[in-house]
């Protein structure tokens, strides 16, 4: 089955173009059918397949889908509208950034996949770095493992210039605990949303993070 259009490439080069209320009130009966809907669509089967492979799943689309509008209260871009669709898969969805989770994000001419820690509070991010430490072989593996570098190439995040004394140590043996976020994206080809085979092309992204997220599910979740 494939379960977008061009029409949804379409909609998203127009709206860049034209990113006002206006625009999209008049297009809205398109945004409905070709963009809104069939991602809806989408997100519902990489939901049931990946809660397949991971019981804890337990969410609808709508808990996983971000909204389109952006939050412009902050932000010196006043642009109304993101120019994508995006969705977090995890047991928290679209509402937490730090529980690792299987991101996907399809704009009019790339498809961004993605997992990991994004956001990390202060407690979460002394879980991992203590995680990392206490295991650091094992993380190591991880991070380095073919089916993992293949696909998203490294682990990414910010990093602090200074940490506390039981860290700083550390960085020597493995940059990556001075990281003030744990995750990992990949930028592919917009091509692949007009292919049957898209759900089966994002698992494969999926599986090849999915022992890099168990390892931060276990970080944050120990005492």
């Amino acid at each position: 089955m494939v379960y977008f259009t061009r029409e949804y490439q379409s909609f998203f080069q127009q709206l860049t173009k034209n990113n006002s209320k206006a625009w999209f009130d008049s297009n809205r009966k398109r945004y409905e059918q070709h963009v809104k809907q069939p991602f809806a669509a989408f997100v519902e089967v990489m939901i049931e397949r990946i809660k397949a492979e991971d019981p804890e799943i337990e969410i609808a689309a709508k808990d996983a889908i971000f909204r389109i509008n952006r939050d412009i209260r902050f932000s010196k871009e006043k642009s109304p509208y993101k120019t994508h669709m995006a969705a977090n898969v995890s047991k928290e969805g679209r509402r937490s950034k730090e529980w690792p989770g299987f991101y996907f994000q399809f704009s009019a001419d790339r498809v961004t996949v993605g997992g990991g820690t994004y956001v990390t509070e202060p407690p979460t991010l002394s879980k991992i770095r203590k995680a990392v430490i206490k295991d650091l072989p094992s993380f190591q593996k991880l991070v380095t493992a073919k089916t993992f570098t293949s696909k998203y190439g490294s682990l990414q995040g910010e990093r602090n210039k200074i940490l506390p004394p039981e860290f700083s140590q550390w960085v020597t043996k493995e940059p990556l605990v001075a990281n003030k976020q744990f995750f990992f994206m990949a930028d592919l080809d917009n091509g692949m949303l007009l292919e049957k085979s898209l759900p089966d092309r994002l698992m494969s992204y999926y599986r090849a993070g999915s022992d890099v997220n168990s390892f931060l599910k276990r970080a944050l979740t120990s005492k």
